[in-house]
This record gives structure tokens, sequence and C-alpha cells, in this order.
């Protein structure tokens, strides 16, 4: 099966594993990016999988205020102590995040977020796409692959073009600082409600809070996953 330069791309990104050793995994599992995982962190080459087992109970909530006071953001970002938490590059980092929020507006934090349900109803429009604009039968699925990383580039927050600079993702971002872990975020604006929205997103799962509405969050209280969060 050809494994495109894509798809290497969006497995090295999840896992931080070197380019050689995703396509050879992608080739492994016949394209299916969980086996694909999987065999990395059996081989013990997923590093993002290593770092996802350690403890990160440590961290930072920053709220960020976009100019015009029309839009906030909430980000949490996870890491192992308290004082790495409390150090000026971490900081940098997590006001960073917020502001590429702000900008981009993704709306989970990694892909594992997205509902099955709704990449399930993406991967059938882009099938039906292709077959309508005549693309053999036996590269739709390769093309629906495709496809498929580029919508998980431009809702998950980790997948994302860094704003301030777009030749990296959010992620290798986050990787290149350190062992961190982005948990959750709340991009809220003006004019709607925002606790109705909030309690929403946290009734869907998947640890992230994601949302492009609000009027305010003060009274929320809403249980996301174990974790109460309350404003």
């Amino acid at each position: 099966m050809a494994i495109t330069a894509q798809q290497v791309k969006s497995l090295r990104e999840r896992t931080q594993a070197g380019v050689l050793d995703c396509k050879l995994a992608l080739q492994e599992a016949q394209g299916d990016f969980e086996k694909a995982t999987v065999i990395l962190r059996k081989k013990g080459l997923a590093a993002a999988a290593k770092r996802a087992d350690r403890a990160t109970a440590e961290g930072l909530i920053f709220a960020y205020i976009h100019p015009g006071d029309s839009l906030g953001v909430l980000v949490e970002l996870n890491c192992e102590t308290d004082f790495v938490a409390k150090t000026p590059e971490f900081r940098n980092l997590v006001k960073d995040i917020a502001m590429h929020i702000a900008a981009l507006a993704p709306r989970y934090v990694r892909r594992e977020d997205v509902p099955q349900g709704e990449i399930d109803q993406e991967k059938e429009i882009y099938r039906s796409k292709a077959l309508a604009s005549g693309k053999p039968e036996k590269i739709v699925e390769r093309v629906v692959e495709g496809q498929l990383g580029k919508f998980f580039g431009e809702v998950c927050l980790l997948e994302q073009p860094f704003v301030k600079e777009p030749s990296m993702t959010v992620g290798q971002l986050v990787a290149d600082q350190g062992e961190y872990q982005p948990a959750a975020f709340c991009a809220v604006q003006a004019g709607r409600r925002a606790a109705e929205e909030i309690r929403r997103l946290c009734r869907r799962g998947g640890g992230s809070i994601g949302l492009s509405s609000a009027e305010s969050c003060g009274g929320a209280r809403v249980q996301e996953s174990s974790a109460e969060v309350e404003w």
C-alpha cells in the first residue's frame, strides 16, 4: 500500500517518532493510524506515548483577553512539577497557545478528542466527493485519509500550524519546549451564552473544552470527565 507524505507527517506529529519509522509503521498497518501508533509504541518509538504515561499533575491555567475585550480564552497547560509551571518560559508558552487559540479557533485539543461520529461523517463526505469526481475506487481511501489529515489540522489544536511560526505545528512547539500536556481550553466570545455551550461540550467528553461563543462564564459549574471545572 502506498503511504503519502501527509500520512507520515500526521503520524509523526502524533507520536514524535522518526519519519522512516512512521512510514514503515503505516505500511505495516496498511495505512491504519491507530494500528500504526500501536506498532510504534510496541517498538518504543512513540515519544508522545511515553510522555502521556508520565504524571503531569502541575501546570497553569492562563486567561487571555483579546484586544477589544470581546473575545477571551482560558487554556490549561500541564507539566510535571510546580517549579516548571512558575518559570517565565512556561508562562510564555501557555500565553502563546492562548493567543493561537484566539486567532485560529480550534475545536479540540488532539485528534483523539474528535467524536468518532464526526470523523465518520467527514470520511463519508470525502469519499462521496472523490467518487463523484471520477477517482478510481482503489485510490479513494488514500484521498479520504489525506483529506482527513487536513481536517484534523484545521480543528485540532496540536495539529494546527502555530500562528506565530506556521512552519511548525502547536504540537511541535509544545514538544520542543518540554514534557508538557495541553489539557483543555475554552474560547468565549461576547454576545452569546457560555454556560450552556460549556455544558454541552463537556457532556460530549473528549478531554477538551472548545467553543466560539459566550456572554459570561460566571456561575457556571460543569463536570468534565472526572475533574470539576468552576468559574
